[in-house]
């Protein structure tokens, strides 16, 4: 699968689900209650996105797009 592929929202709520699970796993997060609701609402947003309705192997391409989400925040973070 060819990682142009994903939309580019979809990549998006992925590294902000990267980010926010981060913030969480932080040794003394602030605003507990608010980062797992939005770590939810942005799982919600990921599992149901309508690209997986075309992906031709949907484990392999949310594997993929996990990837591609930590490098793309790799790069920018550099």
């Amino acid at each position: 699968m060819d990682v142009t592929d994903f939309p580019d929202d979809l990549v998006q709520a992925q590294r902000a689900w990267d980010a926010t699970y981060d913030a969480l796993a932080a040794r003394r997060p602030c605003d507990t209650t608010a980062l797992r609701r939005r770590l939810l609402r942005l799982s919600v947003r990921l599992w149901w996105h309508p690209y997986w309705e075309t992906a031709p192997s949907v484990p392999a391409a949310r594997s993929e797009l996990r990837e591609l989400a930590r490098a793309r925040g790799a790069v920018q973070a550099a």
